[in-house]
């Protein structure tokens, strides 16, 4: 692929290079790439682009994602931009002819819930998106939790009837849509997914006897104990719910860069795993009823950050068809400035 940066110097006919959509707010003379190499037809993929500039400009956003549609016959192979505003039939008629299609940092961050990064080669052309595999098994793993904690038609039991879900939706989904991430060079993503698919592992993995989890603490000679019941067991699980609430507030953090849903459903898993450990503290030490009310209080957080992640979740699929509407999910990557993008701006004064 060759560096475009310089085609500004071309003649007039160089206006070809049009870009559709709005850029919210960033320098539209981005320093692409468009491919150098013929393809059978359309071919639609993702792909960093590499640095570029023009004059005493620090574009911040030279490493734009593109999408190649090149023409066997190398017929108007210009460059164009897409962003999440343009609608489905221009975009439609722009892919037809153009030779390749940046795509704007908020599309990017809404496809991958990150913020834009730079990275060596073409995996995100060559490889699907993998952000919508990991949502989905989280969602099918906490939406049915969050209404049993809630004991919404008699449900209880902390799950157990989900546990086939736990271990192969919120287990392996998110695990390989985690791995699919850190292949693609998301790093913030691929943590996150990861790490949650382990958590529904050790969840699912607790729940079983297989695991000893909780039969290690039953009573020698009591037929009615079941380990559940000890302060042993509940301390130790209430302790792993404080950690994932620490965990989730480090990704808190981290998602004011990237959108208001994303940053939202952390916002709620915090007090929702907070609520959590009040359940197994409160068992330990035998406040029935108000572990009760902490146990309704988390499905109902829990219940929030479902509902947020159904959202962004269509909002993902219908950005990946080219849906003729989409779903705004309130880009926040202009909040809080990158540290490089801060170093630009100190270089450029």
């Amino acid at each position: 692929m060759s560096n475009h940066g310089a085609d500004y110097t071309h003649d007039a006919t160089a206006n070809n290079n049009a870009h559709v959509g709005a850029t919210s707010g960033r320098d539209p003379n981005n320093a692409h790439l468009s491919s150098s190499t013929a393809r059978d037809g359309e071919t639609l993929s993702a792909g960093s682009t590499a640095n570029g500039s023009y004059g005493r400009m620090a574009d911040h956003n030279h490493n734009a994602l593109e999408k190649d549609f090149s023409r066997q016959d190398g017929i108007n192979g210009y460059h164009q931009h897409l962003d999440h505003n343009t609608d489905s039939e221009t975009a439609l008629h722009r892919l037809r002819t153009a030779g390749s299609i940046s795509i704007s940092p908020e599309l990017f961050e809404k496809l991958y819930l990150s913020p834009q990064n730079q990275v060596k080669g073409d995996l995100r052309k060559t490889f699907g998106n993998p952000t919508p595999l990991a949502l989905v098994g989280f969602l099918l793993s906490l939406f049915p939790l969050s209404m049993t904690l809630m004991g919404w038609r008699g449900a209880g039991g902390l799950g157990a009837a989900s546990t086939g879900f736990f271990f192969f939706f919120g287990g392996l989904c998110m695990v390989l849509g985690g791995l699919g991430e850190w292949i693609l060079g998301n790093t913030f993503p691929f943590v996150v997914f990861t790490s949650f698919g382990a958590f529904w592992l050790s969840f699912a993995a607790t729940l079983q006897p297989l695991y000893n989890a909780y039969t290690a603490y039953k009573v020698p000679g009591e037929a009615t104990s079941t380990g559940q019941e000890s302060v042993g067991f509940n301390s130790g699980i209430g302790f792993l719910m404080v950690a994932m609430g620490i965990l989730c507030l480090v990704y808190l953090i981290c998602s004011i860069r990237t959108n208001l849903v994303f940053f939202l459903i952390f916002f709620t898993l915090v007090p929702a795993f907070g609520l959590l450990a009040g359940v197994f503290f409160n068992n330990s030490l035998g406040n029935v009823a108000a572990a009760a009310k902490c146990q309704e209080a988390a499905g109902a957080f829990a219940f929030v950050t479902c509902l947020l992640g159904w959202y962004i979740l269509m909002a993902i699929m219908l950005a990946s068809v080219d849906f003729p509407f989409d779903l705004p999910i309130f880009d926040l990557f202009g909040v809080i400035k990158g540290a490089s993008e801060k170093r630009k701006v100190d270089h450029v004064e």
